[in-house]
């Protein structure tokens, strides 16, 4: 078991008072709540994000070509920047209910863990990984329609102050980003600040071929880099989403994931992809961009007990990161 193995056994989210999440695109958030299948606590109103349940007003949409500033403020296609940050006097709960009242800064020295993650790929590095490229197949569509809402993804992370995750995500179903019981993918960056952002949300098919890449903005040969790129494309159709420039914050990316499975409102075991699992091809490179042949990764399967009980399980090679539903 890898240090981030062990990390991220409990499945929560460190988190914060005061969130703001930004939306990226033009889709309404009328009638994209929580869903039936919410936890009892989390109020009727509360939309879904990767990172549990929010307030509709703090879920706000930055238009094409604005950028995300690291201090939450947006510069403008027009070069004009906003006074200030979005601010949300609302908590914040995780996929189980419980509600987020801490600082994510006071949590420094705890386990970090990401709430409504069910089974994932890992390793970890010294120094910093240059980029991260992903390769998978969307799946079928689920037979069950019971409210879910699933994510795919790989990702990157600082293991020594985790208070982001960089994704390029596959989406079924509702979140704050849009979505309904099709599939789409956007590209993320959460929580620096308290504030969640991503880009313009996507609509793909099953079948079609995904790449997700995350790299930098900087030459290779630095171990940090202030800017970086996520980008969720379509090979099939030509079409991409991307989340430019985005601030690292001070973070180091050490901490690679090849493959994710992060779901929430699951019923039964028909609420998964219908097909038997979903397998990442998976290249990491150092930070001179060079790729690793072997990254060393390390696979987590659902908890002993999880329910409803699928055909849960992961392998992990060199090349090939696969999670099983």
């Amino acid at each position: 078991m890898t240090k981030g193995t062990k990390l991220l056994r409990n499945f929560s989210l460190a988190g914060f008072a005061v969130v703001t999440v930004l939306f990226v695109g033009s889709a309404s958030l009328s009638g994209q709540v929580a869903g039936p299948n919410r936890p009892p606590d989390v109020p009727e109103e509360y939309v879904i994000t990767p990172f549990g349940y929010f307030h509709p007003s703090c879920v706000l949409m930055l238009a094409e070509g604005d950028i995300l500033l690291a201090d939450g403020r947006v510069e403008h296609a027009d070069s004009t920047v906003d006074a200030s940050a979005p601010l949300c006097n609302y908590p914040h709960y995780t996929s189980t209910g419980a509600i987020v009242t801490a600082d994510i800064k006071e949590m420094s020295g705890m386990d970090p863990t990401i709430n409504g993650w069910l089974e994932y790929v890992s390793t970890t590095t010294s120094t910093s990984y240059g980029k991260i490229s992903a390769t998978w197949i969307v799946p079928p569509e689920p037979t069950g329609r019971h409210g879910q809402t699933l994510f795919f993804f790989p990702g990157f992370e600082d293991i020594n102050d985790v208070i982001s995750i960089l994704q390029p995500v596959l989406q079924f179903g509702l979140s704050a980003g849009g979505g309904g019981n099709y599939w789409a993918v956007e590209s993320w960056n959460c929580c620096i600040n308290g504030v969640t952002w991503y880009s313009p949300l996507l609509d793909v098919s099953s079948g079609d071929t995904l790449i997700g890449t995350i790299a930098p903005t900087c030459e290779p040969g630095k171990d940090y880099c202030p800017t970086w790129n996520v980008v969720s494309k379509d090979k099939t159709t030509g079409k991409k989403t991307t989340l430019a420039t985005t601030p690292a914050d001070g973070q180091v990316w050490n901490w690679a994931f090849g493959a994710v499975s992060e779901d929430y409102g699951i019923v039964q075991c028909d609420d998964f992809p219908a097909n038997s699992g979903l397998t990442f091809t998976v290249y990491l490179y150092d930070q001179n961009q060079d790729r690793i042949a072997d990254p060393g990764w390390q696979g987590t399967s659902a908890p002993p007990g999880t329910t409803p009980k699928c055909t849960y399980g992961v392998t992990a090679t060199e090349t090939k990161e696969t999670v099983k539903y």
